[in-house]
């Protein structure tokens, strides 16, 4: 293959830096029918009245069963902590019963489409990860995309590794695209030499140096997948609405093996469209970016995008670190419609494999929504924007809210057992009385659960009544057993994210950064060593919890023993999420069964067929002895020098001038590798001359 840079030419764009304050516009003019705008206030209206009126049933009735002549000063504790919980379940509540009544009448206005006239970039960000799924991926897109769409779209690789062993894993494993060019379908790579401000720098460094040449770009993750189909949808509905900046799918989760994977997997499939068309509805033109699976207008990511820099420090000053919903706002704020649109299939991604990589991940999302913080009182920022952000912020607050209330629900319990009430501790002939009203507060606490567990039932009975959808996921009977196991899986599940959750907070609060670590991409399979070590402060948490509740009463155990009897079993809980051999016995049984499972739809089965005749590569332990060893490899590594960002020969770099004086004083290349620090190979790798200096002092062979 002949060695030249894959990168087109440079079409750059100005990305203005954006302050958190700033004066915002109206909606543009766009092609939207009335009925959609007026089905919009109808659903927002909806929202707000169920919500409203479950909160107010909720309050009042908690507010009942404390005290019905007074209440202690703990008890507001719990009142209050019970009703923003309330609140928080009843506005989920009031969307999936929203979605699940629109699900339930067929789709009668589509949404416009035109034949675009422009191309397409699809950007796949990547971190450290596996190259050959994105491999195997991007050929089966480009397949689909020769077939349905040639001269459209253009694939870009955006690499930030900054690891050597990594960066030169990523371009033995992409050579293989590029020797398989196609003009029609190009496909382009680039490695960042500076990686800050992390994703979002990725895509803002791509659209700064090579936006101008796409209206569009469809941003994907590096576990997503795609159809030609559904992103030919995307650029067509994105040129028929001039006033829309992005349009957001709603990806279905694939290839999970795993158990946790599964429950995750089974949970999108069968109740996830329900809330998703709850969420779609109320959102009209101001709905949210999920960071992947979406279409952007370029010039609109633009103008309105680069992420203000926060005063202080991390975790919540700095750079943005969850940048998605921050981007969807300043589209809104710019003017530019956000849309989220249900209806488009065959849009992929992958979830975490385990208890454990679900926890990792939310350490990292969790300081990003907490930051959010920052931002959710800016200047101009619509309505649903801001709820939105908030919604983001309650998704790990909401931990901390329920450990609260059954921590303070336990005091109180203490309290009545062991502290001696003053009835009389006010000035006053008559006493003060407690009363708690058990029957009171069973009612409430059936309604309760009702409201948690509809999104469920709802899911269950729309596949049901739907005979085609019903077999995807088995029959009527293998549907209401999985439902059944998931639900229950989940309650075990949810005290540990709870407690894990709780702490992540108080890290944070405390100052603490998450750092950036990719996600695990494997089955998630753990040691039992290695989960008892990390979920020992749960179990025992529980157990005391047990013996607390216990020791005042067999009723208080009773009803904390869905939270704590998950806790105790957090380690054999943790162990089996993880790993597809753990998971066999459950697919035997056919539980959890998803419906790409048995028939995965045409992308997906193209996707597996290049999985297999994707070589295995071995890891790169030596970069420097890799490119000694490939000379086609070297030749072609070295083509795609000097990096846009990397510092120019003449500049001081220290990282460089210091792997400059180690090459001049290395006796071999295995010595010269063991002296460099991490980030001096990084420099090495990054500078044509520092390379070629390699074959000048003879410690590579030369490569013509």
């Amino acid at each position: 293959m002949k060695a030249h840079k894959v990168l087109p030419e440079r079409a750059p764009l100005d990305m203005p830096r954006h302050r958190v304050n700033e004066p915002g516009q109206a909606l543009r003019q766009h092609s939207i029918p009335f009925f959609t705008s007026f089905s919009t206030v109808l659903s927002r209206l909806f929202i707000l009245l169920v919500t409203v009126g479950l909160s107010v049933y909720g309050i009042r009735e908690m507010h009942g069963v404390l005290s019905t002549n007074s209440i202690t000063s703990l008890q507001w504790v719990f009142l209050c902590l019970f009703s923003l919980n309330f609140i928080w379940i009843s506005f989920a509540f009031s969307q999936a019963l929203l979605g699940f009544l629109i699900n339930l009448k067929p789709r009668i206005i589509k949404k416009a489409e035109t034949e675009p006239n422009f191309t397409t970039a699809i950007l796949f960000p990547v971190y450290k990860e596996e190259p050959g799924r994105i491999v195997a991926a991007i050929k089966a897109m480009r397949e689909d995309l020769l077939k349905q769409a040639p001269g459209k779209y253009a694939f870009f690789i955006l690499s930030d590794t900054n690891q050597a062993n990594a960066w030169l894993a990523e371009e033995k494993a992409f050579i293989e695209l590029f020797e398989t060019q196609n003009e029609d379908c190009p496909v382009y790579y680039r490695r960042r030499a500076n990686n800050q401000e992390r994703k979002a720098g990725n895509i803002a460094h791509w659209v700064s140096n090579w936006g101008g040449a796409y209206e569009a770009m469809i941003v994907l993750d590096a576990d997503s997948l795609m159809s030609a189909q559904s992103m030919l949808t995307l650029s067509r509905r994105l040129a028929a609405a001039p006033g829309v900046g992005l349009i957001q799918t709603l990806p279905t989760l694939i290839s999970a093996s795993s158990l946790y994977g599964k429950l995750q997997q089974f949970a999108n499939h069968c109740f996830g469209p329900i809330y998703a068309e709850g969420l779609a509805a109320w959102h009209g033109l101001s709905s949210n970016f999920w960071g992947h699976n979406a279409i952007i207008r370029t010039r609109a990511f633009a103008e309105s995008c680069s992420l203000p820099i926060l005063p202080g420090k991390a975790p919540f000053g700095g750079h943005i670190l969850s940048h998605d919903f921050i981007e969807a706002a300043l589209l809104r704020r710019a003017g530019w419609g956000v849309r989220f649109d249900t209806d488009i299939q065959d849009s992929y991604e992958e979830a975490p494999p385990s208890l454990t990589d679900v926890i990792v991940r939310d350490r990292r999302w969790c300081q990003g929504n907490l930051q959010h913080g920052r931002i959710l009182l800016a200047h101009d920022l619509a309505f649903p924007t801001r709820l939105h952000i908030f919604s983001g912020m309650m998704s790990y607050l909401s931990a901390v809210l329920w450990l609260s209330l059954i921590m303070v629900g336990l005091a109180i319990a203490v309290q009545a057992q062991f502290v001696r009430p003053e009835y009389f501790a006010n000035p006053s002939l008559f006493p003060l009385w407690p009363v708690f009203d058990a029957e009171r507060a069973l009612d409430l606490f059936v309604v309760s659960m009702a409201i948690v567990l509809a999104p469920k039932l709802f899911g269950w009975f729309a596949a049901l009544v739907n005979w085609r959808r019903c077999k995807q996921f088995g029959g009527p009977v293998l549907l209401t057993f999985s439902i059944l196991f998931e639900a229950i899986m989940s309650a075990l599940y949810a005290p540990i994210l709870m407690v894990a959750q709780f702490g992540v907070v108080c890290h944070i609060l405390m100052g603490k950064d998450s750092g950036w670590n990719p996600q695990s991409r494997d089955d998630g399979a753990l040691s039992l060593g290695q989960v008892t070590r990390d979920h020992h402060s749960h179990t025992l948490f529980g157990f005391i919890l047990a013996g607390i509740s216990y020791s005042l009463s067999i009723e208080m155990f009773y009803w904390l023993l869905p939270i704590s009897g998950g806790l105790m079993l957090s380690i054999p809980l943790s162990w089996l999420s993880g790993g597809a051999k753990r998971a066999r016995p459950f697919t035997i049984l056919g539980l959890l069964r998803a419906p790409e499972e048995k028939r995965p739809s045409s992308i997906v089965k193209s996707l597996m067929e290049q999985i297999k005749k994707t070589p295995q590569q071995d890891p790169v332990d030596s970069p420097l002895m890799c490119l000694d060893q490939h000379a086609e490899l070297c030749k072609w590594h070295l083509a795609q020098l000097p990096l846009i960002d990397a510092p120019k020969p003449d500049e001081f770099h220290a990282p460089t001038v210091t792997a400059e004086w180690k090459i001049r004083h290395a006796s071999s290349l295995q010595q010269l590798e063991k002296s460099l620090e991490p980030v001096e190979m990084i420099a090495l790798l990054s500078q044509e001359f520092a390379v070629k200096q390699l074959k000048t002092h003879g410690l590579v062979r030369h490569h013509d």
